[in-house]
């Protein structure tokens, strides 16, 4: 029997707009509970956040309104504490697991609030710190949770043997961008018509903007992500009809003229609820499974999904909210202007010039950009890793505080010392080189260190490894690359040169 009384209110957070947020059957509110949204102002006064994120945010819950109809209160409102007094009072009213510590002490601090299980993820807050504590150690590697993932779900199996008799296809799933090429020639990923529900968005963006209320960064062009429900199972649907046979092999590569690649570009769909991870995994897996996409590619999919994007989820919940404010290689430099404006004309490194301006008019790159390119950037320059988690979640459509905190302070700036990565993510110029077509239009040589051609990228590798030698080279990953350091006969005009540049 449901444990709810009939027609208690449900609230809908604006990142829980699927049916799985609604569904009885798994944990939802009854089917008659009326359901209440409110869209506050207020976050979008609190941070400057990427105009197309915020355009998407808002078309999306005024699209589930209107789908919901009668059914559902949609309150405009400053703060999410008036639009529940305004509309409740003290009330009862039950909410989903929000997604952020925030927004999770704020609806446990309202006694009238009772907050439901957690829905969108494959597995629950209880279930992972079973197996984290079980693990008897302070380290946690992604590798280990996915696999554990794959047999309890039965992902891409034989009875208890992965398919192919390996579980990490990353080998095949590495290659370079075909050679000579601008653009893999792959069929484009779905793109959205907008409605008259987004021209209402934007209007109120403008002005918003015009007043002063709210500052943006970025471009809000014609909508490119899915704002409902029927919008995102058409893109997944395009994408394993027609791009995920070709996602593999190239999912780390990066070309100028082909931004997409054969990403599929699902994240802010399954971010905002729009999605379920099951269903994309498992329409993956019936694509390999009928022969019309390969293993490589429909595994590195699922290790997407089933792998980095729930171990995320869940770190950021286990490790607990001070993990934010890790900084083990106590990096404090503040954020340039030029990077938080997203202007890619202030820096002549072509491949960093155009990442921003993809950011600038998209909100969006896909994971290499994002890792080896910006993050492999901050940390070298010894960016306040904090500061760098705040932009990430900012600036791109699909970010949010439990994607970017472990993304950022554990993966991409290394700022927790290698609780849940084994390495820093950084690189020279060479593999920028070796993994794009950035490089033969630069002004600046990924082989060079020093001078007036010296790649930032390369030159930076090598004083973020002299900086933090101490540390680095008791780390068994990177021991030989320190080691380097004793080879480079100008290592002293390097670490002078890079003085001068933060100067």
């Amino acid at each position: 029997m449901h444990e709810e009384e009939p027609r208690t209110p449900h609230w809908l957070f604006g990142d829980q707009l699927g049916p799985h947020f609604v569904d009885p059957a798994r944990g939802g509110p009854r089917r008659d509970a009326p359901l209440l949204m409110i869209e506050s102002k207020g976050v979008f006064r609190r941070r400057r956040f990427h105009r197309a994120k915020a355009h998407l945010i808002l078309s999306a819950m005024r699209h589930r309104a209107a789908e919901l109809g009668d059914r559902v209160r949609y309150v405009k409102a400053d703060t999410y504490r008036q639009g529940l007094r305004e509309t409740m009072g003290d009330d009862p009213v039950t909410v989903h697991h929000p997604t952020s510590y925030a927004a999770r002490d704020f609806v446990q601090g309202l006694p009238f609030v009772r907050v439901l299980s957690a829905r969108g993820f494959l597995v629950g807050h209880d279930e992972f710190k079973r197996w984290a504590d079980g693990r008897g150690t302070k380290h946690l590697r992604q590798e280990d949770f996915y696999r554990w993932v794959r047999t309890t779900h039965d992902l891409l199996m034989e009875g208890d043997r992965p398919v192919g008799g390996r579980w990490n296809l990353d080998h095949d799933n590495r290659q370079r961008p075909p050679r000579g090429a601008t653009e893999l020639g792959v069929p484009a990923p779905f793109r959205p018509q907008e409605s008259g529900i987004d021209a209402e968005v934007r209007s109120d963006l403008d002005r918003w903007s015009r007043s002063g209320e709210v500052e943006f960064v970025g471009e809000d062009a014609p909508r490119r992500f899915p704002a409902t429900r029927r919008e995102a199972l058409t893109a997944l649907r395009r994408f394993v009809d027609h791009r995920l046979a070709t996602f593999g092999a190239h999912e780390d590569a990066m070309l100028a003229g082909d931004e997409t690649m054969s990403h599929s570009l699902l994240s802010s769909s399954l971010n905002l609820g729009l999605l379920d991870p099951a269903e994309c995994v498992e329409q993956a897996e019936a694509r390999w499974r009928s022969g019309d996409a390969p293993l490589n590619s429909v595994e590195g999919f699922v290790r997407q999904i089933a792998g980095w994007r729930e171990y995320v989820w869940q770190v950021y919940w286990y490790f607990g909210p001070q993990y934010r404010a890790s900084n083990a290689l106590r990096h404090r430099v503040p954020l340039p202007d030029w990077f938080t404006d997203l202007s890619p004309d202030a820096t002549e490194a072509n491949c960093l010039s155009h990442v921003l301006e993809q950011v600038r008019t998209t909100g969006w790159t896909h994971h290499i950009p994002r890792l080896m390119v910006l993050g492999s950037f901050a940390l070298q320059q010894g960016w306040e890793p904090r500061a760098v988690t705040d932009w990430f979640h900012r600036s791109f459509v699909d970010g949010y505080d439990w994607v970017m905190v472990p993304n950022v302070v554990g993966m991409s700036q290394y700022a927790d010392g290698g609780r849940m990565t084994t390495k820093p993510y950084t690189s020279g110029g060479a593999y920028i080189d070796r993994m794009s077509d950035f490089c033969g239009p630069c002004r600046y040589k990924p082989s060079v260190r020093v001078g007036d051609d010296a790649c930032p990228y390369t030159a930076g590798y090598w004083n973020l490894l002299h900086r933090h030698r101490d540390r680095f080279e008791r780390n068994a990953r990177m021991t030989q690359a320190v080691r380097g350091l004793d080879r480079l006969p100008d290592l002293d005009e390097l670490l002078e040169q890079e003085r001068d540049r933060r100067s």
